[in-house]
C-alpha cells in the first residue's frame, strides 16, 4: 500500500479495537464498541466494510460465513501520517512551534519532562553523528 488511506473519526473507533486485539470477527468488534459508541450493529459493520474498501483493514475467513479483521495499518504509521498532517494543517509542517505549544500548555510530570529530556539527548547525539 503507498499511501495510508484516509481514516474518519468514526472509523478510527474500529481501528483501535482492531490495533487491540486482532484478529477480530464484526461480532467481537461489536460487542467491544457497545459499551462506549451508541451505534447500531449495521453502522459499526458499515465502517468496517468502509476500512475494508479503504485497504486500512482486511479479513479471512473463519468458520461458515464468519469473516476475521485485522488492520493492514499499523498504529505506529496511522500515527505518524496525522502528525505530519497536523503539522502542515497548523504549523507549516515546521515542529518546533508544535512542540513549544504543547510544552507552554500541557501539565507534565517529572516522569514525562525526563523521558522529553532523554529522546531530546538520543536526538542531538544522532545529529552530531550526521555532523561528523
Amino acid at each position: 500500500m503507498k499511501d495510508s488511506p484516509k481514516i474518519s473519526d468514526a472509523e478510527l473507533e474500529i481501528m483501535k479495537v482492531l490495533w487491540a486485539k486482532s484478529p477480530q470477527t464484526a461480532n467481537e468488534v461489536i460487542e467491544k464498541l457497545k459499551s462506549t459508541m451508541d451505534w447500531n450493529p449495521k453502522t459499526i459493520r458499515t465502517l468496517i466494510n468502509r476500512l475494508v474498501q479503504k485497504e486500512a483493514v482486511t479479513y479471512h475467513q473463519e468458520k461458515g460465513s464468519m469473516y476475521a479483521y485485522y488492520p493492514l495499518v499499523s498504529q505506529e504509521s496511522y500515527l505518524q501520517v496525522e502528525t505530519t498532517s497536523l503539522l502542515q494543517r497548523f504549523y507549516g509542517a515546521a515542529l518546533k512551534p508544535l512542540l513549544v505549544n504543547f510544552l507552554k500548555e500541557e501539565k507534565l510530570s517529572v516522569e514525562d519532562i525526563n523521558e522529553l529530556k532523554q529522546i531530546l539527548d538520543e536526538k542531538t547525539e544522532e545529529v552530531l553523528r550526521k555532523d561528523r
